[in-house]
């Protein structure tokens, strides 16, 4: 059975003035992802989402919501979304709690004390809701604006690198947090991060975007493509390695190569064998580092 499209954008571009921040960015979220939404800082994202939320107008492009267009359903579909963009916002002088009654006020919500009072236990806010704002670490405040984005019941959560600035502890709280939104609570929801090593932890589709274009999307798991590997090696004479290669590997691929370093296309399983087969042919063995396919491409994406 097909998924539900939650989120449809097509060829979407926006510029400020003569500055193009978004050139050509597609891409598809289905009902219960956890989707990544990867890229360098630059190189598009938070403009694409704030299109997305409708915060500014695209020059060109489709964006999609729910089946349904900004142009006719607007209030509908920004009833059915939470978000947090770059860092929440709260009365530093208010509790946690007061925070929340005076945003469900905002929003429109009818939620009750007690609920709010659960929404702070899920949040891992248990027993601070009467405590102040101004007294709350940076990890406490991302957890209470998670909190304030699920006031209203939403489908879909859109969360803009909500990790940086946390210290590791901070980010595997709301990792784990994530991962109970989608588990528990079945939301959908678009992670926006530059780190490749946050998104495949947690994500189950993503696409990576740079220079304000989509590169690649797909299933994390087949992008990652645990089994394939780009090996690096440092070697003494590159020539012969390449020949012990193409006589044991009949698979391996050579990706690219200098005077003394060269790069082979190889599956993970073969690695050991890889190593033994050019000390025992007399090549000498300097340096080895595995490296996976989509770990080297994103690399090369945030270095051009």
């Amino acid at each position: 059975m097909e998924k539900e499209t939650v989120i449809k954008v097509e060829h979407l571009a926006k510029s400020f003035g003569s500055f193009q921040a978004v050139k050509d960015v597609s891409f598809t979220v289905s009902r219960g992802d956890v989707f990544g939404f990867l890229g360098p800082n630059g190189a598009g994202k938070s403009t694409t989402i704030r299109c997305l939320l409708s915060l500014i107008k695209p020059n060109a492009g489709n964006i999609e919501l729910f089946g349904k267009s900004y142009t006719n359903s607007r209030s509908e579909i920004l009833s059915k979304i939470g978000s947090i963009i770059e860092k929440p916002d709260f009365y530093k002088y208010l509790s946690a709690q007061k925070n929340l009654e005076i945003f469900a006020r905002i929003s429109g919500a009818s939620v009750s004390k007690s609920q709010i009072g659960e929404m702070l236990e899920f949040v891992g806010l248990a027993g601070r809701g009467g405590d102040k704002i101004g007294g709350f670490s940076h990890g406490m405040k991302q957890r209470l604006g998670i909190a304030q984005t699920l006031l209203h019941q939403p489908d879909l959560i859109i969360l803009d690198e909500p990790t940086t600035g946390l210290d590791p502890q901070g980010i595997v709280e709301i990792r784990n947090l994530i991962l109970r939104l989608k588990n528990e609570q079945n939301k959908t929801i678009l992670l926006s991060s530059h780190q490749l090593s946050e998104i495949e932890l947690i994500a189950n589709r993503m696409v990576i975007i740079n220079k304000g274009k989509s590169i690649v999307e797909g299933e994390v798991q087949d992008l990652l493509n645990a089994q394939e590997l780009v090996v690096h090696l440092e070697v003494d004479v590159v020539e012969k390695a390449k020949q012990v290669i193409s006589t044991h590997f009949s698979n391996a691929q050579f990706v690219g190569e200098t005077a003394t370093e060269l790069e082979v296309a190889i599956e993970k399983s073969q690695v050991p064998n890889l190593n033994k087969a050019l000390i025992e042919n007399g090549v000498q063995v300097f340096a080895l580092e595995p490296k996976r396919k989509l770990e080297d491409f994103f690399m090369k994406i945030v270095q051009s």
